[in-house]
């Protein structure tokens, strides 16, 4: 990880709002500076579940050598992000018809809250920290022109978390929706949502079926891999056709997110180590083409798509198609990279840590700004 340079001493407070943890802890100069401190969320009672916060809140600065600057958090939505108001919660169910916390929180503490969802702090941390200063290290490195400014972050895990950053700033929507990508038609089921195929339950349900296994029998997805890997038992066949079926609807959701954005690709959460197995076809499928009315075809994509997890396509992307052209009328001449590109690599960081990271550097832009 590319440490953000950081000289402000300022203290953020942090929470990780997790269904079955909430876990605490503090940043000062992107480094966390006590233990973490868990407790339990108390997830079906609302008033329980604000005292598990806010006393949280209090322990952390308790440990605190100095008073916090602000907190800074990812909490699930829907929600008003900008005035930390949270709405109905599916994995909260005690948040209903529009909970303040955010302002109750400035209340007690008498210090800012900012909260964003963790797709969106992810992304911001890797574009502050992660892959994206790493990229453009290496295009610098390459004598490349090249510098990409935008990042799409993708956390694969419990469910489909996107994040979207633009010249450092997070694209949050007029109704906090920006990236919400788990909303996009899932290629393979066109009546579904991608997150029903690019989740925990998702790789779970599609190899139940793939097998003929009763689902309550289907282990988490890295059991699944370790049968497509023929490291544990089970049906090899139905657990390579999941993770190529995952391949394919996140290959399609990519394609779109970048078709849009026009940036790089960050892929974090635990169904990330899969990449070996859902890459092949993800990539198959962002280079995709369609069949014309005329009978031609035409690209999925306008850019060349490169695995940045492999040393021989990085180089090409860093490459690029560089060359001298001259300037009309003049005797003078510029560099112009043709090559239309982008590439999807794996986080190198912890996705909590990064999220953390994320929401503390979003903290001190807003602080002083």
């Amino acid at each position: 990880m590319k440490n953000m340079e950081s000289k402000d001493p300022s203290i953020v407070m942090t929470l990780d709002a997790g269904g079955t943890n909430f876990i605490f802890s503090a940043i000062q100069e992107n480094k966390p500076i006590i233990e973490p401190i868990r407790l339990e969320p108390n997830s079906h009672d609302l008033a329980k579940c604000l005292e598990s916060i806010t006393s949280g809140f209090e322990l952390v600065k308790k440990a605190l050598p100095t008073t916090p600057a602000a907190i800074s958090f990812a909490f699930p939505g829907p929600a008003d992000y900008p005035r930390g108001i949270i709405g109905d919660l599916p994995n909260l169910s005690a948040f209903r018809g529009g909970v303040a916390l955010g302002p109750m929180l400035e209340h007690h503490f008498n210090i800012p809250v900012y909260i964003n969802n963790d797709g969106n702090l992810f992304t911001y941390g890797e574009a502050l920290s992660g892959l994206l200063p790493e990229l453009n290290d290496s295009l610098k490195k390459a004598n490349n022109l090249k510098r990409f400014k935008n990042l799409i972050g993708i956390t694969l895990g419990t469910g489909f978390g996107v994040g979207l950053v633009s010249n450092n700033q997070i694209i949050t929507g007029d109704n906090s929706n920006g990236g919400e990508g788990w909303l996009l038609r899932d290629f393979i089921n066109a009546d579904s949502y991608v997150e029903e195929h690019l989740s925990r339950e998702g790789i779970r349900r599609s190899y139940a079926l793939k097998a003929g296994t009763p689902l309550e029998k289907v282990g988490m997805p890295a059991d699944i891999y370790h049968i497509a890997k023929r490291k544990a038992p089970g049906n090899q066949e139905a657990a390579m056709a999941t993770f190529n079926d995952f391949g394919t609807v996140l290959g399609e959701a990519l394609a779109t997110l970048v078709a849009i954005i026009d940036g790089v690709v960050v892929l974090g959460g635990g169904v990330s180590a899969a990449f070996d197995l859902f890459a092949p076809a993800m990539f198959q499928q962002m280079q995709s083409k369609f069949q014309l009315a005329d009978g031609n075809t035409a690209v999925r994509l306008p850019q060349q798509v490169f695995n940045l997890e492999d040393p021989e396509q990085k180089q090409k992307l860093l490459e690029g198609n560089q060359k001298e052209i001259a300037i009309p009328n003049t005797d003078k001449k510029i560099t112009y990279d043709s090559m239309l590109r982008t590439g999807v690599g794996v986080s190198k960081n912890d996705t909590a840590a990064m999220i953390a990271l994320g929401a503390y550097a979003y903290a001190l832009k807003k602080l002083h700004t």
